[in-house]
């Protein structure tokens, strides 16, 4: 539960700013928003829908998951998969000293700061049950919201191979609020498919 109202308020505000300059646009039901801005609102609403009690460590870092993404290019970074992983990880570390700058201005002490940090750089993923509840909550968001454009830049086989990965990082209850999301008829062929090649 959120322990200190205030503090948590400031801080999914000052996260919003940062991301309000985002360069890269959405549109959702007509209305145009920050690429990052409007993935970290779909990010805590899902958070809140999927584990309503959730920890305040894992709001904010639900909320500053991917904080300043842009600022980090990944063609700053070789076209492959060491390149890909090189700038994940680059990715995580700037999330994560962005996150510790702006929860400073904000009063959270270093304790919640380095959860918070722990968490968006993804340690003991599917040992700690924190982790993996926002991992949970990555997956469910990128199923809902990402995989049909994902799938309409890449061959069928990669789809399908995300797929597979993305259900191998998720937990049995993860798994079961997929038939509670909002699919469009073709993700959910696309899950169908990859269910089917298991």
């Amino acid at each position: 539960m959120n322990t200190s109202p205030d503090k948590f308020a400031k801080a999914i505000a000052a996260f919003d700013a940062y991301n309000a300059n985002d360069p890269n646009q959405e549109t959702f039901h007509g209305k145009t928003f920050s690429k990052e801005i409007l993935y970290a609102h779909r990010m805590s609403e899902r958070l809140v829908r999927f584990a309503p009690n959730a920890h305040e460590s894992v709001r904010l870092a639900a909320r500053c998951q991917h904080i300043g993404r842009w600022e980090i290019a990944r063609n700053q970074f070789p076209m492959d998969k060491k390149g890909y992983l090189t700038w994940r990880n680059e990715e995580k570390k700037h999330h994560a000293q962005l996150a510790e700058k702006i929860l400073l201005g904000c009063g959270y002490d270093q304790e919640i700061i380095e959860r918070v940090k722990f968490l968006v750089l993804k340690k003991e993923l599917q040992t700690n049950a924190a982790t993996q509840l926002l991992e949970d909550i990555v997956c469910l968001v990128f199923l809902e919201f990402y995989l049909a454009d994902f799938a309409s830049k890449h061959e069928a086989e990669k789809v399908l191979d995300i797929i597979r990965k993305t259900k191998k990082k998720m937990s049995e209850e993860a798994l079961q609020a997929v038939g509670h999301l909002s699919l469009t008829t073709q993700t959910l062929f696309l899950l169908q498919g990859a269910e089917l090649k298991r």
